[in-house]
């Protein structure tokens, strides 16, 4: 499921769509909020620029929209249904949850959005 070559590898590792050895971004660290969108320019081992266009990224958003929606309702499943709280009680974990994961969110969606356009290629590096 996780395997170098899949999608999900490179959506939950961060690593280039296209030969999944190398982070995208400059800090692996999503909390590092002063360079949480900093990212290479190229992937040093197949050359892929990661920023295809202008404003590539920009897709991103909607994405974001609705992984946080994801995490969102995750948030309410576990507050309201798990454990059994009030609505309020909920609310208010869902908000907590969506403060919390805004870093993570905001990079998997970069990197789902990137992994929609560019494929693994596993002959990549020897080109």
């Amino acid at each position: 499921m996780l395997k170098k070559g899949s999608k999900l590898y490179s959506i939950l590792t961060g690593t280039c769509p296209k030969c999944q050895n190398e982070s995208m971004y400059l800090s692996k660290n999503a909390y590092n909020l002063s360079r949480i969108f900093e990212m290479h320019e190229k992937c040093s081992h197949c050359g892929l620029k990661y920023k295809i266009e202008p404003s590539f990224f920009f897709g991103a958003m909607y994405v974001s929209y609705g992984v946080g929606i994801a995490f969102g309702v995750a948030a309410f499943v576990i507050s309201y249904l798990m454990f059994k709280t009030d609505l309020k009680t909920a609310f208010i974990a869902i908000i907590g949850a969506l403060i919390v994961f805004m870093p993570i969110i905001m990079r998997v969606s970069r990197n789902i959005w990137i992994n929609i356009f560019v494929h693994y290629d596993k002959n990549a590096v020897k080109k």
